[in-house]
């Protein structure tokens, strides 16, 4: 399979000073990966490099099969920012024919993409009357222009209450399934961590890991927690059974290493009639993140 973007041993510096150091990473087309970091650790060169903004001083881009900038990197290209701007006095309806018409596309489709970020309602509203979530969803409209194959959101969720941050993942997964690749960059680890094939995590301008979840989890081989559900009138007996545990109101919480978890949850089904229930709980991307994302000093 072509990928839509690929880098290679992509280096950076600001006046000697690394911003990306060797970093290879690509999107296959219908995938959806997340770009994860700290404030500094690269993600913003990055995202400039691939939208040819920036140049690089080693390594090689390759965007949706050519260099970056170029005009087919550029027309099969959308970008979202974090913070979108447009001009207060229009209505969403013509912000949205104005991006068309400099695109070259059918104005008639202005109102559809509104619609399509849940702003059909508001679409004859000027922009200076928009929240911070509803501007975002007009930069969410205008990166839609063309059906691009290849996204790159700079955290694109900034702004959205809960019910519009769900319906823009709905989205982004209609999108994939129709092949676009997306590439996302997002502080946001609870959002991504279910809405996301892969994850790039990066930290002092190095690629530290990638990969899907599963794998992450793996490599960081982070403690594995369990909590044992008693049956009724068995609490002070399961307690007693599993002492490297805590007892809680509820149940007994206890860690184990990974290798461990199968051992372990023989041992607890072994206890029969005193367990009720046993809910497996992985560690979080949060947890890994800050596992592999420390910088110096933590």
């Amino acid at each position: 399979m072509t990928q839509s973007l690929i880098l290679s041993t992509l280096t950076k510096t600001y006046q000697g000073v690394p911003a990306l150091r060797d970093v290879s990473l690509s999107v296959a087309p219908g995938e959806r990966v997340a770009l994860l970091g700290h404030n500094g650790a690269g993600k913003s060169t990055m995202m400039k490099i691939i939208l040819g903004l920036i140049g690089h001083d080693s390594g090689t881009v390759e965007v949706l099969g050519g260099a970056p900038g170029s005009a087919g990197a550029r027309e099969g290209t959308a970008y979202l920012p974090e913070n979108v701007a447009f001009h207060p006095a229009l209505t969403g309806l013509e912000q949205m024919r104005h991006y068309l018409r400099l695109r070259g596309e059918p104005v008639g489709t202005a109102m559809d993409l509104l619609a399509r970020v849940g702003l059909a309602d508001a679409a004859r509203r000027r922009i200076g009357t928009y929240s911070k979530g509803m501007r975002q969803r007009v930069g969410l409209a205008q990166a839609l222009i063309g059906r691009p194959r290849l996204l790159v959101l700079d955290e694109p969720t900034s702004g959205l209450d809960p019910v519009s941050r769900r319906d823009f993942y709905e989205l982004l997964d209609g999108l994939a399934a129709e092949g676009a690749s997306i590439l996302l960059s997002s502080h946001a680890l609870t959002e991504v961590e279910a809405r996301t094939d892969r994850l790039v995590i990066l930290s002092g301008g190095v690629v530290v890991t990638q990969g899907a979840l599963t794998d992450l989890r793996r490599q960081a081989d982070l403690p594995v927690m369990l909590h044992v559900t008693p049956r009724d009138g068995a609490r002070d007996d399961l307690a007693a059974a599993l002492p490297q545990g805590r007892m809680n109101g509820t149940g007994v919480h206890l860690h184990c290493a990974q290798d461990d978890k199968l051992a372990t949850l023989r041992r607890i089904t072994g206890l029969g009639d005193m367990v009720s229930d046993i809910d497996v709980i992985p560690p979080s991307l949060e947890a890994i993140y800050s596992h592999f994302s420390r910088r110096d000093g933590q």
